[in-house]
């Protein structure tokens, strides 16, 4: 029997992983990718360093994917954290784990996963065409026939030629809209949407924030550890995170805020009144913490408020808080007033910043929306509108919080649809899925 010929469009991490899977599973497999080289985002992943997963159970994971979260309970269990790592091992990459269930190569790098994914597919049989666009979806009596592609040929002159590739089944892992630079421009909405498929509106998640005024700017490049961030939205608190984050030139960023990010941008976009609320002293009760003012400056009576404070918080944030409390640095100790220590108490529990909005979607780690989970078997990635039609990845409506949640999401959909696209007896109920 002739083998099934699949085309992946789009080489990251869940189309490297869908493209690999669908090759050992004897598929004739064609991956095209529109940049030069394979996985460029994955390459600049976690810094660099590529948060592949977690050691966190199914359960934890499908709660950090918010009401989406159920949808990917299939691809969890078919393929989850345990069978990644191993299958990393016999591709050569050892991994380790860090605080907070994080998983990285071992090496640190993320050029290792991504070369290792590449060499892979390669040996598998993988056909790989970089310089490649997928321009159209061709489709015939409700079932995918091929693409149409556009191939660069030559820099100097920008020649482009169009060619039709025929296909059983095509699996679209493009990605999201952040980091265009990578080749993630979000090209496969509108090919989802020339299918029939409903895109939930895209937007920025895991994105810095802007604030107002200038505090920001005067701390910029300042980390606070083990603090708590909590984020009121018209004058109601929301949610909150424990953590690091870090300040920026236009606001705040670092793992706490990114976490918040999404739900703050949704807030910003609906025009509500955000706000975050840095607690600097998470460890200490009200009570407790103005026994520990009251104690320092016993102690040290003929201190200023500025010295004084060298004790509770990092230098360049004492000129901030002195200035926010309207306390004099110079001021000794002994001459705080009561109400002086519950300004500066209620301060240190309650640093606040305006949020005005956010960095631009390009800057964004991951996107949020995309193609409907509704409109997707999650039994087999396969599109309930057009048959032979898979999804994978970020192009999904799914997305997570920090800490190798959302790259665990595209190693685990990228193989359920390789391996579905790849069966023999392809799988093309439309009925829905509860867990969906």
């Amino acid at each position: 029997m002739p083998k099934k010929k699949i085309i992946i469009i789009g080489a990251g991490a869940s189309g490297l992983t869908a493209a690999g899977t669908a090759a050992v599973s004897g598929a004739e497999v064609i991956l095209v990718e529109k940049m030069n080289i394979p996985g460029k985002k994955l390459r600049i992943t976690g810094k660099g360093r590529c948060n592949i997963t977690n050691i966190a159970g199914i359960r934890d994971f499908i709660e950090h994917f918010g009401k989406n979260g159920k949808f990917l309970r299939q691809a969890f269990s078919f393929f989850f954290n345990t069978e990644l790592v191993q299958f990393l091992n016999t591709l050569g990459v050892n991994t380790v784990t860090e605080r907070g269930g994080r998983v990285f190569p071992g090496s640190n790098d993320a050029n290792e996963v991504t070369d290792a994914l590449v060499q892979w597919n390669k040996k598998e049989g993988v056909k790989i065409r970089t310089n490649t666009k997928a321009d159209k979806l061709l489709t015939d009596s409700n079932r995918i026939t091929g693409v149409e592609i556009v191939t660069v040929t030559t820099a100097e002159t920008d020649k482009q030629n169009k060619e039709i590739i025929k296909a059983d089944a095509v699996i679209l892992a493009s990605g999201g809209a952040s980091y265009p630079g990578t080749g993630s421009t979000g090209d496969g909405y509108s090919l989802a949407k020339s299918a029939g498929h409903s895109v939930i509106p895209v937007r920025p998640a895991l994105i810095p924030l802007d604030t107002e005024g200038d505090t920001a700017s005067h701390l910029e490049g300042l980390s606070l550890k083990n603090i708590n961030v909590s984020l009121w939205i018209n004058d109601k608190k929301n949610s909150e995170e424990f953590g690091e984050m870090v300040f920026t030139s236009r606001g705040v960023s670092g793992p706490v805020i990114l976490t918040l990010s999404k739900t703050c941008v949704d807030s910003i976009y609906n025009k509500d009144k955000v706000f975050i609320s840095i607690d600097l002293k998470p460890a200490l009760d009200h009570k407790a913490l103005d026994s520990r003012l009251i104690r320092d400056i016993s102690s040290s009576p003929t201190k200023t408020a500025k010295n004084l404070l060298k004790g509770l918080l990092p230098e360049r944030l004492i000129a901030v808080c002195l200035d926010q409390i309207k306390l004099n640095p110079d001021k000794t100790a002994n001459q705080i007033t009561a109400e002086e220590r519950k300004k500066l108490r209620l301060w240190l529990k309650d640093f606040r910043l305006k949020v005005t909005g956010h960095r631009p979607l390009k800057e964004a780690i991951i996107t949020a929306g995309g193609v409907d989970v509704r409109e997707i078997n999650p039994r087999t990635m396969e599109s309930k509108i057009i048959n032979g039609l898979y999804f994978a990845g970020e192009i999904i409506d799914i997305d997570a919080d920090t800490g190798g949640y959302n790259l665990q999401a595209a190693f685990s959909t990228g193989r359920l649809a390789g391996i579905s696209a790849a069966s023999d007896d392809s799988i093309t109920e439309k009925e829905n899925d509860e867990s969906a």
